[in-house]
This record gives C-alpha cells, structure tokens and sequence, in this order.
C-alpha cells in the first residue's frame, strides 16, 4: 500500500511538472550585430544581421519546421511631401500636393518563407506588417479617398523605387531548432536617427509574440560635423552657404569666361 500511495504521489508530480512547463507560453529573443552604425561619405550601404532565439519552442513542431520568423527594421518617422505632376501647356509641373505625417523614413523586412505561407493577410492588415500594411496617413485626412489612395500608392513606389521599402524572403535562416539568423540591407540613403528592429514570432501560422530592439545610424567625421553645424546654427550655416554660392559662381564666370 505504502509503495503504490508513493507512485500516486510520484505520478501526480510529474504530471503537475509536465503541466507547469507546457504551459510556459513560447518566446521570442533578439540582439543586433551592432547597436550603432555610422555613416560617411562613401557609405553605400549594409548588411544588417539580427540574431534571435526562441525560448520554450516544442521541439516536435521545431522539427517539423512549424515556426516562422517575420524580421523587420523601421526607419525613424518623418513628414513626406507627395506632388503630383501634369503635363501643362507641353511642360511637367507640379500641380497637385499631399503631406503625409509620421512616415518610416525606411522599411526592411526579411522572412523565414513567402508571406502566404507563414499567415493569412488579415493577420498582416491586424499586426500592421509589410510595407503595404503602414498605416500611411495624410495631413488633411479629410480629402477624398480616390486621391488619398492614388498619393498613398505613390508613396509606396517611390520608397520602393529608393531601396528604402525592400521585402527579401528566406532573409530569416534557422541556425537550430531554436536559433535563427536575419539579413537586412540598409540603402545607402538610410536616414539617420533611431531605427526599431522587430521580430515577429508565429506557429502553424498563429501569431505568438513580438520582440524589439533599438538601432542608431549617425553620420561620422565631417559630414557629422557639418550635420551638427547645420542644426545647431541654422542660420550662420544659412549665410555661409549663400555666400559661397556666390564666390562659387564668381570664380566659375571668372575661370569660364571668353575674352
């Protein structure tokens, strides 16, 4: 009787074991490569690499290859303006104008497999992920909607056609079950200030978690300085280019000139 309680007692904690760690929810942990990168003036661009972790991962679903990595690297927020252009009269002028608010200056995003096969679009639209998921949002939000749309799709291509939008599938690269490697580019017209890394963790295509980490792009050297100049004394920076323009043109009509 003594041995048969004691194997009660044992089972119910193992089975009390087993219930605390299955119900441990997974998680999703990531480091940069650099927490800082600077630019100068040959920049042409990087490679980001963001590592990552999962903790708590099944490690039957992990061997079956059922968890997916969404990567993605936002740009600081900034106004853009959006013209329009008309042929007038045989020339193209601006003619129309719309100022979007709090735009991600860029965009990077790098995945374990095409989007279609890691979740449906309505979990893209509800977690605002991708590029064609922003939630771009003008000014005068007040205008009409055909309009809207047409600057918003717009916006879009331009940022694509920069480099600074940019989607690379299979960016994401399990090294183990649990470990994982992400591959970004930064344009060479990276904007500089505090870029937000995030990392989306999904299963059977069920979003689980989301991670962030923090990234800062600066400018080196003279452009720094320069750069630091130019804010902290607009106005005297103002006056000096200004007057360099002009003995700039001057010395040009001096060098150029035909007797």
């Amino acid at each position: 009787m003594r041995f048969a309680a004691l194997g009660i007692v044992l089972f119910v904690l193992s089975a009390s074991a087993g219930h605390t760690q299955d119900s441990i929810p997974e998680n999703i942990q990531i480091g940069l490569s650099t927490d800082q990168v600077a630019i100068t003036s040959d920049f042409s661009g990087a490679e980001l690499t963001i590592f990552g972790a999962l903790d708590n991962a099944d490690p039957l679903i992990a061997r079956q290859g059922r968890y997916d990595v969404v990567v993605v690297l936002e740009g600081p927020p900034r106004s853009v303006t959006v013209r329009k252009k008309t042929r007038v009269a045989g020339m193209w002028i601006n003619t129309e104008a719309m100022i979007f608010k709090n735009v991600p200056a860029s965009y990077s995003m790098a995945l374990t497999r095409p989007p279609q096969d890691i979740t449906a679009p309505d979990d893209y639209r509800r977690l605002a992920l991708g590029a064609d998921n922003l939630h771009l949002q003008p000014l005068d939000a007040d205008g009409e909607p055909r309009t809207i749309e047409e600057f918003t799709q717009a916006l879009r291509e331009r940022k694509e056609a920069q480099g600074l939008y940019s989607v690379r599938v299979g960016g994401v690269r399990f090294l183990s079950q649990n470990l994982f490697r992400a591959s970004l580019r930064l344009a060479p017209n990276v904007a500089v200030g505090t870029h937000r890394a995030r990392a989306y963790m999904f299963r059977n295509g069920v979003f689980l978690r989301e991670t962030s980490a923090q990234l800062t792009i600066r400018k080196a050297g003279l452009e720094q300085r320069l750069y630091r100049f130019a804010h902290e004394n607009s106005l005297l920076y103002g006056i000096v280019a200004v007057i360099i323009a002009i003995v700039t043109g001057w010395l040009g009509r001096l060098i150029f000139r035909k007797d």
